[in-house]
Formats: structure tokens, C-alpha cells, sequence
């Protein structure tokens, strides 16, 4: 009895530990300068990934916001079977940018990061950063277009080649919204960004 109690308090505190582990959205995702002034390894990350690949910070923030709203473990809804036995999931994609598990494994292997996760916000943004370069690559869409930007992600390369996106107005219109949240998030960023280098060069030259 004392064994089988012990081993339910270890799953409990365990699983307390690992969700205590897992960073929270921020609290006004609506404004990027206020994302970044509470998660200030976020905009460390953000940097990096528009030092490497060319590509404007709220760009793929915009499309972080509408496919996870910054959670860290967001998946899919599920599937039901019958229309109440739990079946999986639609899709296997996972974390901050919802990235399918065949198009993370291209990531993966075109770029050496190894240790990535989908999980992780920094490792989250590259990706982005990586397919934000591939669409305008194969699909000549700019990096800046979050729209054209947000079609490819949703349909894939070969989608919206053959503007699959046409047949779902829903997916239009979301893609719009995405649109018009990063002309929001780069107009806040004008305002903010010479302090958020400020604070960051601070803390990397004084700790």
C-alpha cells in the first residue's frame, strides 16, 4: 500500500515538475514590443533567427500567433470515432509554430540542428525562418508578404503552386487576419525595438 501511494505521488510531482517547466504564453500577445519585454530570451532568439535567415521578426510571430498563440505544447484537436471515442489526432503537428513531423525531419536534416525541438521557441523561429526562405525560394512569395507567406505554410510548397488555397475561403480570410497582425506587430516594433537592443546588449556585456 505504502509502494503504490508512493508511486502515485511520484507521477503527480513529476508531472507537476514538467508543466511547471514549460513556459506560459505571454500575457498580451496582442502587442509584440510587450511579448518581448516579458520573454527577453524570446527576442534573443527572434534576432538570431532574423540575423540568419533574412526574415522580419514579426513576420513569422504574426503566424506563431495564429497557429498556437505561443504555447509551447499546442496540438491539434482531436479526432473521435463515432463522434465520442477519443481517435488521435488530424494532424501530428506540435509546438510554437505547429510544425508537421515530415516538414520538421527536412528542417532538421537541411540545417544540422540536431537537438531542435518544437517546443522550444528559439528552435520554433528558426524553422519558421527556414520555411519563410524556402517559400520565397521555390514560390518567389517575399519574406515580408505574410500573407502569400501564410498560404505556403498552411498548404505546403506544391499547394499553393496550385493555389489549393482558392477552393477554402476560410483560408483566405485567416490568412488576412495574419496579414494584418504583422503589419501590426512591425508598426509596434518601430516603436520598442531600439530599447529591446538596448536591454539585450546590457545584459550580454553586464549579465
Amino acid at each position: 500500500m505504502y509502494k503504490k501511494t508512493a508511486a502515485i505521488a511520484l507521477v503527480v510531482v513529476s508531472t507537476a515538475f514538467i508543466s511547471g517547466c514549460t513556459t506560459p504564453p505571454p500575457s498580451d500577445p496582442s502587442n509584440i514590443c510587450n511579448i518581448f519585454e516579458e520573454r527577453r530570451d524570446w527576442w534573443k532568439g527572434a534576432k538570431k533567427m532574423n540575423d540568419k535567415w533574412g526574415v522580419p521578426i514579426h513576420v513569422p510571430m504574426s503566424m506563431m500567433y495564429q497557429e498556437s498563440s505561443f504555447q509551447a505544447r499546442a496540438q491539434p484537436p482531436r479526432k473521435y470515432l463515432l463522434g465520442f471515442i477519443p481517435w488521435g489526432r488530424v494532424s501530428d503537428a506540435y509546438g510554437y509554430a505547429q510544425a508537421k513531423t515530415m516538414t520538421w525531419d527536412d528542417y532538421i536534416r537541411e540545417t544540422g540542428q540536431r537537438r531542435a525541438r518544437r517546443d522550444n521557441f528559439d528552435d520554433a523561429i528558426d524553422f519558421m525562418g527556414w520555411f519563410i526562405t524556402k517559400s520565397h525560394s521555390i514560390n518567389g512569395v517575399s519574406k515580408w508578404d505574410a500573407y502569400g507567406q501564410y498560404l505556403n505554410y498552411h498548404e505546403g510548397w506544391g499547394g499553393y503552386k496550385r493555389r489549393t488555397y482558392l477552393q477554402k475561403q476560410w483560408l483566405v480570410q485567416v490568412s488576412r487576419r495574419v496579414d494584418a497582425r504583422s503589419n501590426q506587430y512591425a508598426q509596434q516594433l518601430r516603436s520598442c525595438e531600439k530599447q529591446l537592443n538596448r536591454g539585450w546588449l546590457r545584459r550580454l556585456l553586464f549579465g
